[in-house]
């Protein structure tokens, strides 16, 4: 009985160590999947239940039944998470991660994991969203990706290609990271004075700003503000109302810099830009206090604060 415990002890051990080193992985498939690190835990957790409960003597590869086994969690989740985004008030923007703090969200590469990306990704179907995130982020064989997916390797490689041509067409070449956090820091100090002029300056002609606050912030729009002369008007109005007693610091979100808004130390947005060549093009205000909290919770090392 004691050997039988031991052997037990042993297995599980194993299969512990297995699912520990592919795990950074795991949880980055089914952050880009579903934009939500909160949910991402709950499928990367699910499939560790899964894989205890798995007669792993007869799993040939560890790490692809793990992919699969994510990879097809993650699909079925989307699908009921779209349903939820559907009764959800106002704006609905990813949430952010600190992948400073947290860099198993970019493990290998860091395609696919930047805010303004993930919203795109939200145009595209579960299967499609996969076969990309798979191939772009990961860079599976179009191989690997039909056996996850349970179709033809041409089937993967339309579906990538799809995908592919959907987010170029709805995203200019983004500028270096220099330059993005030059924007994002002119644009920080606009707002903070009411600059509108210095603000519309700053916007490409077709700017969308999104406020995501889940309809607990009031003093959110509703309804996404597009463009340069709108948007600046909005947020030179929302000065005077938001900003004093603020305090503003730089941190890393989902790869790029933002910027955290605090009041007596809580967080009460989070500013993240897309810019390309024609200025800042994405505006996304992350407002919602539990996906602050969560940002904020998981947020290590030093921050630098704006002047």
């Amino acid at each position: 009985m004691q050997a039988e415990d031991e052997q037990r002890t042993g297995s599980l051990d194993e299969a512990a160590a297995v699912f520990t080193a592919l795990r950074p992985r795991l949880f980055g498939i089914a952050y880009r999947m579903l934009g939500s690190a909160a949910e991402a835990e709950d499928v990367v957790q699910d499939v560790w239940l899964r894989w205890q409960a798995t007669d792993r003597d007869a799993v040939q590869n560890p790490s692809a039944f793990l992919t699969t086994a994510t990879t097809r969690l993650a699909i079925n989740v989307t699908q009921s998470a779209r349903v939820r985004r559907e009764a959800y008030v106002g704006p609905w923007l990813p949430e952010p991660v600190d992948t400073r703090a947290d860099p198993s969200v970019g493990a290998e590469r860091g395609e696919a994991v930047e805010l303004a990306v993930l919203l795109m990704l939200e145009r595209l179907t579960p299967t499609e969203r996969a076969a990309y995130v798979l191939r772009e982020a990961f860079d599976y064989p179009y191989r690997e990706i039909a056996s996850v997916l349970d179709l033809g390797e041409a089937n993967a490689r339309q579906l990538v290609s799809r995908a592919r041509k959907r987010i170029a067409e709805g995203r200019r070449e983004q500028v270096g990271t220099t330059e993005h956090r030059r924007l994002l820091e002119a644009f920080v100090a606009a707002a903070r004075t009411g600059d509108m002029a210095g603000l519309e300056k700053l916007f490409a002609s077709d700017v969308v700003s999104y406020a995501d606050s889940g309809g607990v912030v009031r003093r959110a729009a509703r309804v996404p503000v597009v463009g340069g002369s709108r948007v600046a008007k909005v947020v030179s109005a929302f000065t005077p109302r938001f900003w004093p007693g603020t305090e503003v610091a730089w941190v890393e979100a989902n790869g790029l810099p933002a910027a955290l808004v605090t009041r007596d130390g809580t967080p009460v947005a989070l500013v993240a830009i897309g810019a390309s060549a024609e200025g800042i093009d994405q505006l996304m205000w992350v407002m919602n206090p539990a996906k602050l909290t969560r940002f904020a919770g998981a947020s290590s090392g030093p921050r630098e604060s704006f002047a």
